[in-house]
Formats: C-alpha cells, structure tokens, sequence
C-alpha cells in the first residue's frame, strides 16, 4: 500500500469512527461572523504577546496543522485569506483539542471560535475556544503543488491549482472585475443588456465554423452561435431599441492556441444612429475604464511592444499599412501576387481560399509590427460582409479594429443597413462557401426581411475574454476556470 492509499484508509477510519460516536463530520451549516482579511485588518494594532477580548467566528479551509505538544497551530483558509489558529492546554477546552488531535486533519474544513491574540512572533491568531468539524478530507492536498509544471494536470484539477495558487484565485477575481466593469460601463451609457438564441437555425453574423446538433422537440439540425447575436441584435434596431449588448458565451468549431478557444465569452453592442467614428471615441473611454479599473494603470508590455492607453490611438488604413510594409497594393495585385509574397515572408497559407483570405493572412504578417494603442479602418469589403461601405471608397469598408502589441483585441464597423446590398453580399458568401470556404457568410434571408423594414444606422462593436488575457499577460486557456479538456481513456481499454 503506497503512502497515498495509508493516507486515504487513515481518513476512511477516522470518518467511520466519527459516525459511530453520533458526530456528523458533514453538517448543514455554520454561523460565519467574520474573514481573515477582515480580521487582519481590524486587530493590525494588536501588539506581540497582546490578547484582546475580541471574539471571532471563522470557517475555511485548515491548510497546516503543527502540534507541539501544549500548543498546536494551525492555518485556516477561507474566501478573503489566511489567519492562524492556535490550540492550547487550559485555554482550549480539552474536547477540542482531543478533536483536533485525532479526527482532524488538513484539508478538512472547519469552523472555530475564539479571541484574537498575537503571539510573541508576531502573528495574528485566533485562540481557539470552540472547534466544528465541517467537512471530512478524504484525499490529501498536494504538498507541493505550486512547483507542479504539468499544464494538464493543473487544468484537470483546476479546483487544487486555485486552492494551493493564490495568484490563480487573484487572476480569476480580476476577470470577474473585467465583466463587471464591461457591463457597468455599457449601463451607465443607457445600453440595454439583452439575451438572443445560443441555438440557431443559420449561424451567421461571423465568418467561423460552427458546432452542429440536433434539436429532437424540433427534428431539426441547429447550431451553437457563433456570434454575439449580431443579426438578432440588429433585429432590435429594426425593433426600435436604441442601444444594445448581450455578454455571453459563443462557440466556434476551429483550432485551439494561445488565442483562441473553441467556447468563450464575447461581448457585443449595437448603438443605433452611431456610425464607425462615434464608436472608436466610445470603445477609446470603454478600454480606459476597464484598464483602470482591473488593472490600475493604462501601461502594458505585452509580446515586445509597450503601449499606453491613456495616449491618443493612431489610425491605420488597412490598404496603406500592408503598401508600406509589403510594397504591394492589395486591389490591383493578383492572387498570384499575394502568393508570392506569403512565400517570401514564410507566411503558411491555403491556395485554394480566395484572395482576399490570402490578403488577410498578409495584413496579420504586418499586424504583428504594430504596437498601438490603434484604429485600424478602410478594410476590403470582400473580408467583411456585413459593414457599410465607405463613401470615399466603396471598395473600403467604415469597419475599426483595435491593434495592442501587434494583435486585434476588438472589431467594430458601421453595420450595412441597405437591404439589396446585404443581400447581394451573402450571395456572394454563398457562391464562396459552395467553392469550399468552410467560414463564409450564410445566407439569411430572414435577416434581410428584417432589414427590408428599415434599421436605422447603427454602429456595432465586439471583443472576447481573450481582451483580458490579453491584457493579464497569459495565454487564454489560462484565463479560463474549468478549460475543456479531451476526456482520460479508461484503464480498462
């Protein structure tokens, strides 16, 4: 028997020998009076070797146990922070302490009561007067988890990785902080927040590769979203609703790397008689708030570039900024042309796509190059179906998109409200998706009869959670709390 599986049947005995003695080691509840950092702050004055006749009642987690002989400490953790616990002879009544010595281990959940002293050494600790055992471990914590570099292992117990990491937990709360700051930007802006279908009948509203299933009360195929319900939010244009958002989660059926995930937060707005340049003023104020509120300050470093949000954001043509980095102009240049040059950069691409997709991987060559804080405008209106047109140049579309350290952390653009020209556009989609491109634009009809009743023009605008991780400096798998990961094949098989 390994020392893991002693561990384990020591625990066992001790839950059974409980029981037996009428003690229940999983209770219903406990009367919470106060947290760790609560406490730590209140009693800050108290000096070494001081008592007070403070009372506390705290429950959490026992992280370490020391037993000394007359005197044991312990470290409890509950949702604010630590706070040591101290067992003594003739001041903890001689019930508990035999609890304590027999029954309790680490990892077990318990509740205590006490005064506030700190000791000689200069820790705040609570005497323990009263002990509750509130939760029986059976399996050990790890002993020393933070050294553990196995990413998978970390992901699949997550739960420990948070428990033992308190800086995963910090990360974890700021990204809390990061929605909240979304949300209560876009509320304070007079912005709706709404719900639209997670399963549709056409995924449209991105170009991306859908999750398909089958809705059986129906019989009918449907797919997860694939966007923030772009078309359904622009319904409520139509509907008569002035400003909108939803955040929620989106699915996309593609490849996984430090950017992307197939399931993810995302964010989007529609703000009706706004048009593009409105909205690069709003997105400006929106990405300072956050910055300021999640993370104190406007300054980053990120992937070898330093940018300050607080500094006023260039604006980049897409045309212009791929001419002067690759001396090539993309309207008059062949797709034979692009080819040639994603060969010379030793850019990957597909030869059988269009040329403007092979445009696009070009433009990402010249986007790492860019340091921002920046507005990207003037895109082809062949990588973007559902942006109006730019009056100055109709082959441009009145599309922005926020580059930081070489990336695209946000994509907005007048949204196309004439109705022939939507139509003709997804028409064009289809005819790519027929030609085999897997993310082409669907064809909604539904949408366009939507539009055929008039929608006033309207600005939308999106990001996903990668925002944040973007920010955070982390891969965004990280910045997720229970990735999903591929299931562990059976012993058995």
């Amino acid at each position: 028997m390994g020392r893991e599986d002693q561990i384990i049947s020591e625990r066992i005995r001790k839950l059974k020998y409980l029981r037996a003695q009428g003690i229940n080691p999983y209770p219903y509840n406990f009367d919470v009076k106060d947290y760790s950092a609560d406490l730590q702050e209140k009693h800050k004055k108290l000096k070494p070797g001081q008592k007070s006749k403070a009372k506390a009642k705290v429950a959490g987690r026992l992280m370490s146990l020391r037993n000394l002989g007359k005197i044991s400490f312990g470290v409890l953790q509950d949702n604010n922070g630590k706070i040591q616990l101290t067992f003594q002879d003739k001041e903890t009544p001689k019930k508990f302490l035999e609890l304590l010595k027999k029954y309790i281990d680490t990892g077990d959940f318990i509740g205590v009561e006490g005064t506030m002293i700190r000791t000689q050494r200069g820790e705040l600790s609570i005497l323990v007067k009263s002990l509750t055992l509130l939760s029986k471990s059976i399996l050990p914590l790890p002993e020393k988890w933070h050294g553990i570099k196995d990413e998978e292992s970390r992901y699949r117990k997550r739960y420990l990785d948070i428990l033992m990491n308190p800086e995963i937990k910090e990360m974890f709360l700021r990204k809390s902080k990061f929605w909240n700051s979304v949300r209560s930007f876009l509320l304070d802006n007079g912005f709706l927040e709404v719900e639209t279908p997670v399963l549709e009948n056409e995924a449209g509203g991105a170009a991306a590769t859908p999750f398909a299933t089958h809705h059986n009360a129906l019989d009918t195929d449907v797919y997860l979203r694939i966007s923030m319900g772009e078309l359904w939010q622009k319904r409520l244009m139509v509907a008569g609703f002035d400003k909108t958002f939803e955040i929620g989660r989106q699915f996309r059926n593609e490849g996984m790397d430090a950017d992307h995930l197939q399931d993810y937060t995302q964010m989007e707005f529609y703000w009706a008689y706004a048009d593009y340049k409105m909205g690069m003023d709003f997105v400006t104020r929106l990405y300072r708030k956050v910055a300021k509120d999640v993370f104190k300050t406007t300054k980053f470093t990120r992937s070898g570039h330093t940018f300050d949000l607080s500094a006023k954001w260039k604006i980049i043509d897409y045309v212009t900024e791929i001419k002067k980095q690759t001396n090539l102009d993309i309207f008059s240049a062949s797709k034979k042309d692009i080819i040639k040059k994603l060969n010379e950069l030793h850019e990957p691409f597909d030869s059988n796509v269009d040329k403007f997709r092979l445009v696009d991987i070009l433009w990402k060559h010249c986007r790492r190059k860019i340091a921002g804080p920046a507005f990207l405008t003037g895109q082809p209106v062949d990588i973007t179906p559902l942006a109006k047109r730019l009056p100055t140049d109709p082959r441009k579309v009145a599309q922005f998109q926020i580059i930081l350290a070489g990336s695209e952390v946000g994509n907005g653009y007048s949204e196309l409200n004439d109705p022939l020209d939507q139509e003709a556009r997804f028409l064009e989609q289809r005819k790519l998706g027929e030609a085999g491109d897997e993310e082409a634009h669907v064809h909604d009809k539904s949408f366009v009869d939507a539009l055929k009743h008039g929608m006033p023009p309207t600005c939308g605008f999106g990001f996903s959670e990668r925002l944040f991780s973007f920010l955070e400096g982390k891969p965004i798998r990280e910045c997720v709390i229970f990735p999903l990961m591929k299931p562990l094949e059976s012993k058995n098989k």
